[in-house]
């Protein structure tokens, strides 16, 4: 199946069944690859993976949504991905490194849900609450600065709603709460219907590569490099899927020796470890 390449700057959520959450046998053992282009003791994005040789990273501002995304914090090198429920994903093999965020104790951090997370929580933390904002499924569009401003939503059968409510505002814990509510309603159906589509020539960090649906997947593209001298470019995806899990930044299953990179190509036909 072909992958759309959108802009990440609208949004909505998702709903699919992936693999289950039996926890890896005595015998699998957690994905690692040592490599020069990995630096195991690096703490975020831009310090553990390295670009390939004759690239570097493309410029971006301190305080753009790139660079937030080349900051997020990672766990220690080798950590497996962990479940809503505090048990291992079932597949081990997929991933090079787990971004340490927590996704609540419930069963909806789940693909499209997890890209809309990092969005949103750039724009909570930069202070850009207007430009929170997710399409429902059903085209309800559910806006932070309504949650924030005193407003829950409602939902009866297909008919959403705002209403007061004295524990809806702008604290931490009431924005995870509007964002669960995002991560039940939502989709990858929506949020290919509501974002951009772009040629893969013009991808830039922060792009997803979607399949609309039910079910549907997105990953998001994490991290870009280029090089110097040809232009050609490689970048970086990472994704949840089901049941809720932690982000993870994925292999490349087709080109051990780029790890973690792929290279950019008019081909949206992509391989990735659980999906193509």
């Amino acid at each position: 199946m072909k992958y759309a390449l959108v802009t990440l700057t609208l949004f909505g959520a998702l709903s699919f069944s992936c693999l289950n959450g039996t926890k890896p046998s005595a015998e699998e053992k957690i994905s690692t690859q040592s490599d020069s282009s990995i630096n195991e003791s690096g703490n975020s994005i831009e310090s553990r993976f390295i670009c390939p040789a004759g690239y570097t990273r493309i410029l971006a501002e301190p305080s753009s949504f790139v660079s937030y995304l080349r900051n997020l914090p990672l766990k220690k090198y080798g950590s497996p991905v962990t479940l809503f429920d505090g048990s291992l994903k079932s597949n081990q093999q997929a991933h090079l490194s787990v971004i340490d965020l927590p996704i609540g104790k419930r069963d909806l951090h789940q693909c499209a849900d997890a890209v809309m997370r990092l969005r949103a929580e750039y724009l909570f933390n930069s202070g850009q609450f207007e430009k929170i904002h997710f399409n429902f499924t059903n085209g309800f569009r559910a806006d932070f600065s309504t949650w924030k401003a005193g407003n829950r939503i409602s939902v009866s059968g297909n008919t959403v709603t705002w209403k007061p409510s004295t524990s809806s505002n702008g604290t931490s814990e009431s924005f995870w709460k509007y964002l669960e509510m995002v991560f039940s309603y939502a989709g990858t159906a929506s949020l290919d219907k509501e974002l951009p589509s772009k040629s893969f020539l013009e991808m830039r960090e922060g792009d997803l590569l979607i399949q609309g649906g039910f079910p549907g997947h997105a990953v998001i593209v994490i991290d870009m490099c280029e090089n110097e001298t040809t232009g050609e470019k490689m970048y970086m995806l990472a994704q949840s899927y089901m049941p809720a899990q932690e982000i993870h930044v994925l292999k490349n299953p087709s080109e051990d020796e780029l790890t973690v990179w792929y290279e950019l190509n008019e081909n949206e036909t992509i391989r990735t470890p659980e999906r193509s």
